[in-house]
């Protein structure tokens, strides 16, 4: 039943939307002080989070032993 609902009334809250909500102002658009600090945290979190990792992971795995593959098994043509 609500699922039945769910599109009519969507469709009138944008009837009902006033002009203050609009998104042809370009107040989102303007330079503030602010403007460089949040680019630099999308940069952080978005682009430079996985490069920083991916060096952190790569700093500590090379650190680890590797193990040694194991020995094959000798066949009795090596033994004379």
């Amino acid at each position: 039943m609500l699922r039945q609902l769910r599109i009519p009334a969507l469709l009138a809250q944008c009837l009902w939307i006033s002009n203050a909500h609009a998104v042809d102002s370009y107040r989102y658009l303007h330079v503030t002080v602010d403007t460089p600090w949040n680019i630099f945290l999308f940069l952080l979190i978005g682009i430079f989070a996985p490069f920083i990792l991916m060096g952190v992971l790569a700093w500590y795995f090379s650190f680890k032993k590797k193990p040694t593959p194991p020995n094959p098994p000798s066949s009795p043509e090596d033994h004379p």
